[in-house]
């Protein structure tokens, strides 16, 4: 990796760090910006998940005044995120790589879709009826399913939850935003100790300066994205992803 290539690599840390802690789907930022630098896909998607467990950190750091009174709520949802980020990254490592090839470029449209709709997903949470405290076991298992994607590849796990989290619970959007940090954070760290323990007995390849980059970006980019991210205009967040969004597509469909 030339200064070049780390500088776009920490660079794009830092987007991911931010985007993922007021919408998510930071994926979409590294994840492209990886294999078009020349990373092996499942690699870069490795790399890429461990170095955005500090930032997914960070940003429910900062988003911590909204987290009082969701103790219990983070506890039963949090063992959703872990099974299914447990179960995620099994697949990842388990499925042959070609199996990846053909199931990503799908997951990207989804993600893609999800960036697009999400305003009319706010608009929809915002006029629902008063829900469960804690969701009921719908909400988990949907946590769960959350989780299992999140866990195999994670971009726009964030939009996810907060559709299922808002569509559950009687909260306020930057309270379910709170949540969905927490959980995302569960889900990245779950997947980067399965991963990390299969590059130790040499079943899957790590690039750890990448990781290095990522970290140091999302770090930084949490704790601004939970600051001032949400001034800047969710239009311009919007479509700065889907272009990288539809880069990344183009080079696994070429």
């Amino acid at each position: 990796m030339n200064l070049f290539d780390a500088a776009a690599v920490f660079a794009a840390g830092i987007a991911a760090g931010g985007i993922n802690t007021v919408v998510g789907s930071g994926s979409l930022i590294t994840f492209p910006t990886m294999v078009a630098l020349g990373f092996p896909p499942v690699t870069a998607n490795v790399s890429n998940n461990i170095g955005l467990v500090p930032g997914s950190v960070t940003g429910a750091y900062g988003y911590r005044d909204k987290l009082k009174g969701q103790r219990a709520r983070l506890l039963r949802l949090g063992s959703a995120s872990m099974l299914g980020a447990a179960l995620g990254s099994l697949l990842l490592l388990e499925l042959p790589a070609s199996a990846f090839d053909v199931i990503v470029p799908v997951l990207i449209v989804i993600a893609l879709v999800l960036v697009i709709v999400q305003p009319r997903l706010q608009a929809y949470l915002r006029g629902r009826p008063k829900r469960r405290e804690h969701g009921g076991p719908g909400l988990w298992s949907g946590v769960f399913g959350a989780g299992v994607y999140g866990g195999y590849f994670g971009a726009a796990q964030g939009i996810i939850l907060i559709g299922l989290l808002g569509t559950s619970l009687d909260e306020d959007l930057q309270r379910v935003n709170a949540a969905k940090n927490v959980l995302s954070a569960l889900v990245n760290g779950t997947a980067a100790v399965v991963f990390i323990g299969s590059w130790a007995i040499g079943r899957t390849g790590i690039d750890w300066t990448a990781v290095l980059l990522i970290a140091a970006g999302s770090t930084l980019g949490g704790l601004l994205g939970a600051k001032v991210g949400q001034r800047i205009p969710s239009n311009v967040l919007r479509g700065v992803i889907v272009v990288v969004g539809l880069v990344a597509l183009y080079r696994f469909l070429a």
